[in-house]
């Protein structure tokens, strides 16, 4: 594919830095220094532009290796032609004088590349230019470790010394610059773990990661959905620049320091004692010092590893099979040598032997595959327990190995493995573990809620202890809690146990609490639902090498997302997402960052922030495309469909729309999957349709008991004209809602009802204190035009300013209400409705079918708009609502 241009970014401080220095008449020479790739050259070159601009010359020098082998080799271009310097003392006053010009003013930048590999003979002429005040200097001098450190500052000092240098340390991106780079770079946003594999393995080093980004673009690992870019699982493919690059870093390590990396490349990790058995310590200090390897404290342990994903896989590149065998035995046997006591020394032997020999023992791999399953490495659990023969296969096997298949969205293979841990359960116990992890894997993965509670009704008609029986009624409740019916399951779940030490069974204690902490959220009992959750969270770190079930202790935060959210904390809702999703990201965690996403797109979108609801609400789409998890996608593709329309991008809403209803609705979040219809119909102008969608929506949010989501329906239908219809309906949920957007939604609803400017100020500041910054802009807005209407134009534009304030918070956002009212505060509210379809090129017969009206009321309203405003077409019209921010897609009508 065509080279992508990276652009120059993230540097404005070297940039001030730099200025700083030029302005300052001692500073002779600017010096960058910084390891191999982090973009010392291109800095460079920036600063020459920039010292041009301030009427120097410039000249370009490239030190190299085989310049300095012919003394001022590397700068033969500086020195004007006929210059005899085989006097150094006139030769070099010589070129000061020519350099200077006819009138002794010109100025010149000298730009040196690489400054500690010029010759000698160079140093000293670029010295003399200095002194005489014929050049000034900017270089570049690589670091990297202290040897590489000392030889930089000889190399600068060489040549200047104290006030005379301005010294900028140049480091590789921070993850915030890489990530603002690379959206520059692809034009799109990346995803949360494809952000993470990319910096992870670049360091931020701006080489590697434009080499990286190179070579996946190249492999077509790295692709876009149009929403998000997203990496391929599996290695990194690098192109053959990056490869040299990486191998020039290797070749300069001698034999013994070598054997040290190969071990790591291999191993992945290995105890500073191991690493240190086959060297020194002084080797590996040295390896650390360069930069090739990090030591790092893990509890009582120090681990040696390499300092780059890319080091381990140009090494195993250049060993043979046999090599990499033999590493491997002989590291297996040094943790024996240990007595194997750490508590990952299984799963490293297992895994180990497998990788050499193709078989280990049948317990040393299920020990691995427990302490696999232990840090959520679920591929490997699986990889594992394939290994293993059939004849040591077990119903503990088989449920370890169905578990980690849910969790990684095999359903189908995961219902055949469980099924048949089922056949092989021994005891009523083992059976209802089976079955419990089957109704999970049917209901979150497959997506089949009915087969679900068919298979928990099968079990529970097949077990006789009251104890067993209390489990699969715990399991079932779980099962109605997120799926539609929250108020019946917390009937039975408010009971659970409060210490889950004391429990029968962890996993259906961990399942049951985090149900229960998501049904209060859905009945708008937040404050509950964060307590529990957070709660949980604590209970199941404790517990979490006895689990299965909930993947990952922060599964458990998931449901205080949604419950910060609804309460109003919108800022402390996103951070806890967004937490989760940096907990996770090394994980294979699929399901809980799926849901961590869509979560996160919810908070922007009650925040108004299109842009960043839209950006998350896309990663979990790709995320539970990419990982088989199927269940959050109609929430999201709804969210998605949302934030594009109020984004002006009708094409992408329309299609996510569509693919929305290709997804089953899981019953929770109750109708808040139709926002996007809904939103579409209203951004195109069609306020009574988009009221009759969030109508419906609202009314499958109350048949099933979700005050929540029926508050937020409610609140869009009276954004949209619908005020005076829903306040009382708003003000009944508020008292079955704590926090604080319950209230200040009742408020916003009950101001545009009233029209009461005052009131729809006191609204506005009230929803602005909470985040909820799209709902407060349409609250000053809707103050706005009510003053205008009032005659009092003073406080008009004070609410007209407090709008604008807002709306800075919701970059590319526009409304009907928010666009519109400034333009139509004389309206009526059925005369904007009727103004805003007419500019959307809709007929008068067209307009009175869709509201219910005749044409000739259609025509007399439209009339009444005209004359307010002054227009006498639908296009006038349309400027004048387009003038103010609003604009619908214009309906096409074909040619006659």
């Amino acid at each position: 594919m065509p080279d992508l241009p990276w652009p120059f970014v993230e540097r404005d401080r070297e940039l001030e830095t730099f200025e700083r220095a030029w302005r300052r008449p001692g500073c002779t020479t600017v010096a960058v220094f910084g390891p191999a790739g982090v973009g010392k050259s291109r800095l460079a070159d920036e600063l020459l532009t920039r010292a041009v601009d301030t009427g120097a010359k410039a000249i370009r020098v490239t030190a190299s290796s085989a310049a300095a082998a012919a003394p001022m080799g590397a700068i033969a271009h500086l020195i004007p032609a006929g210059v005899d310097l085989s006097d150094p003392v006139s030769g070099f006053a010589e070129v000061a004088r020519l350099l200077a010009g006819p009138g002794g003013d010109d100025r010149w930048a000298v730009l040196v590349d690489d400054l500690h590999l010029l010759d000698k003979a160079s140093t000293a002429l670029l010295r003399h230019l200095l002194d005489a005040g014929a050049i000034r200097l900017i270089a570049t001098v690589r670091t990297g470790g202290p040897a590489a450190e000392a030889t930089a500052v000889d190399a600068v000092e060489a040549l200047a010394r104290g006030d005379a240098v301005c010294r900028i340390d140049l480091e590789p991106f921070d993850r915030g610059g890489a990530e603002r780079l690379l959206r520059t770079v692809l034009g799109a946003p990346l995803g949360h773990r494809t952000l993470h594999r990319l910096f992870e393995a670049s360091g931020g080093n701006a080489l590697y990661l434009r080499e990286l980004v190179h070579g996946a673009l190249d492999a077509g690992t790295l692709s876009s959905d149009g929403e998000i870019w997203t990496l391929a699982e599996g290695a990194l493919p690098t192109t053959p620049r990056l490869g040299e690059l990486i191998r020039n870093r290797l070749a300069a390590v001698d034999t013994v320091a070598r054997r040290v990396l190969e071990l790591l490349a291999v191993c992945g990790s290995v105890s500073l004692a191991d690493a240190a058995s086959i060297a020194s310590t002084d080797v590996v200090a040295e390896l650390d010092e360069a930069g090739l390897v990090e030591v790092r404290q893990d509890e009582r342990r120090t681990l040696v590893v390499l300092s780059h994903p890319l080091y381990g896989e140009a090494l195993r590149e250049g060993l043979s099979l046999v090599r990499r065998r033999a590493l491997l035995l002989r590291q297996i046997e040094r943790i024996g040598a240990n007595g194997g006591r750490r508590h990952d020394d299984a799963l490293r032997v297992a895994i180990y032997r497998l990788a050499a020999t193709g078989t280990a023992d049948p317990g040393l791999i299920v020990r691995a595959a427990a302490l696999a399953r232990h840090v959520h490495d679920y591929e490997q659990v699986v990889a594992l327990l394939e290994a293993l023969p059939e004849a040591d296969r077990t119903y503990g096997s088989f449920l370890l190995q169905g578990d980690s298949l849910v969790q990684l969205g095999r359903w189908q293979r995961a219902e055949e493995i469980l099924a048949e841990a089922q056949r092989r359960a021994a005891s009523e116990e083992d059976r209802i573990a089976a079955a419990m992890v089957r109704t999970w894997n049917l209901f979150w993965v497959a997506a089949r809620t009915e087969e679900a509670f068919r298979v928990n009704d099968t079990a529970l008609r097949h077990v006789t202890s009251p104890a067993s029986q209390r489990l699969l009624a715990l399991n079932k409740a779980s099962l109605m809690a997120v799926s539609g019916r929250p108020a019946q399951a917390l009937a039975l779940l408010d009971g659970l146990d409060a210490n889950i030490l004391e429990t029968q069974d962890v996993n259906s204690w961990l399942v049951a609490s985090m149900s229960r902490s998501a049904g209060l959220a859905y009945v708008g009992r937040s404050r509950e639902a964060i307590d529990s959750g957070r709660a949980s969270y604590a209970a199941h770190v404790k517990v979490d090498d006895r689990t299965l079930g909930p993947a990952h202790p922060t599964s458990q935060l998931v449901p205080v997302v949604f419950a910060l959210t609804d309460a109003g904390e919108l800022a402390q809702a996103g951070k806890v997402a967004e937490g989760i999703l940096t907990d996770l990201v090394d994980t294979d965690s699929a399901q809980t960052r799926v849901w961590a996403a869509a979560y996160r797109g919810r908070v922007g979108w009650l925040a108004g922030d299109a842009a960043t609801a839209r950006r998350w609400y896309a990663e979990a789409i790709t995320q539970g495309q990419n990982h088989h998890q199927v269940r959050p996608l109609s929430q999201a593709w709804g969210g998605l469909a949302a934030a594009a329309a109020l984004l002006g991008d009708f094409g992408t809403a329309e299609a996510a729309v569509v693919r929305m209803r290709t997804y089953p609705v899981m019953g929770h979040q109750a109708g808040e999957e139709r926002l996007g219809e809904a939103w579409l119909h209203a951004a195109r102008g069609h306020l009574s349709q988009a009221r009759d969608i969030l109508a419906a929506a609202a009314s499958a949010a109350r048949d099933t008991g979700q005050p929540t989501s029926e508050m937020l329906l409610l609140t869009d239908f009276a954004r949209l004209g619908g005020a005076k219809e829903v306040t009382g309906r708003l003000v009944e949920l508020s008292r079955h809602c704590d926090g604080d957007l319950a209230p200040a939604r009742v408020r916003l609803g009950t101001a545009l009802a009233a029209d009461d400017p005052d009131l729809l100020l006191a609204a506005a500041h009230e929803l602005a204190a909470i985040g909820a910054y799209l709902l407060a802009a349409e609250a000053a807005a809707s103050a706005s035009a009510a003053w205008r209407r009032a005659g009092h134009p003073r406080r008009a534009t004070a609410a007209s300013l407090l709008t604008q304030d807002f709306t800075a918070r919701c970059p590319g956002v526009r409304t009907p209400l928010l666009a519109s009212a400034e333009a139509t505060y004389a309206f009526t509210d059925r005369e904007r409705e009727i103004a805003l379809l007419a500019a959307t090129n809709l007929r008068s017969k067209e307009i009175a079918e869709a509201l219910h009206l005749s044409v000739r009321t259609v025509d007399n309203h439209l009339r009444r708009a005209y004359a307010k405003l002054g227009v006498r077409t639908r296009r006038e019209l349309a400027d004048i609502l387009s003038r103010s921010g609003w604009s619908p897609q214009p309906r096409q009508r074909p040619q006659e």
